[in-house]
């Protein structure tokens, strides 16, 4: 069950967690757990609910800005920002989808709501299980599912330093990094694109796959790398 704590301002908020929360969706602030801010409330900006007593929350995705589409609710919510880099969007659903293919452990997410003008609860650590599209209307909206974990500050800060180890672990060495790039000359295997380039494990890691080899190391875009997961090409 949710436990809902004494209300706090959104200065409040930002200096708690340490950072400018100007957006609802915040992706690995500082370098550590992702922040959501999220709303119940009647006329809330986006659809969202809570599921199994409170345990799960099921969070909507984030429209294109007004400087970008002049009515956002009538277009659908962006994967890629127009210079081709993941969204917010699909930063959270990139972990969503390699969570579960096993290549990572659940992001773990803050979670705020705001009950009352520039009043906000803090919710519990989730972690981000699922996402997906559908339908809203005429257009196609993000979903994500996240679930509270039972989690103290003490066991939260534990979980971060083994995400980090885990991801020191998967560490491409700058060797191999030049060596793959040479090999596949700075452009995706799948479609020859040079923008948005990814280092992608062909035998992941979670199954084995070594970092530590160039033969197991291959340039993917962003888009070939989202759509491969775990799947060996």
């Amino acid at each position: 069950m949710i436990k809902i704590k004494p209300g706090v301002s959104y200065n409040e908020m930002c200096i708690q967690e340490g950072f400018s929360l100007q957006r609802g969706m915040n992706y690995q602030v500082n370098g550590g757990i992702s922040i959501i801010l999220m709303s119940l409330r009647k006329n809330a900006p986006y659809t969202e609910r809570i599921e199994d007593k409170g345990r799960i929350l099921i969070y909507e995705g984030h429209d294109e800005p007004k400087n970008i589409a002049q009515y956002p609710k009538l277009v659908d919510q962006p994967r890629y920002t127009p210079k081709g880099d993941l969204t917010q969007n699909g930063k959270f659903e990139s972990s969503a989808v390699k969570f579960k293919n096993g290549l990572q452990s659940a992001e773990l997410v803050n979670v705020y709501e705001k009950i009352k003008p520039g009043i906000w609860v803090y919710n519990g650590v989730f972690e981000l299980h699922d996402c997906w599209i559908e339908k809203s209307g005429d257009r196609n909206v993000f979903k994500f599912k996240l679930t509270i974990t039972d989690y103290t500050i003490d066991q939260k800060e534990k979980r971060k330093e083994q995400l980090k180890d885990l991801d020191h672990n998967r560490l491409i060495p700058t060797s191999v990094k030049i060596e793959v790039w040479k090999r596949d000359k700075g452009k995706c295997v799948q479609c020859g694109s040079t923008d948005n380039l990814h280092f992608d494990h062909i035998l992941p890691y979670s199954k084995g796959g070594t970092s530590l080899k160039p033969e197991n190391i291959q340039l993917l875009c962003a888009r070939h790398n989202l759509q491969k997961s775990n799947k060996i090409i």
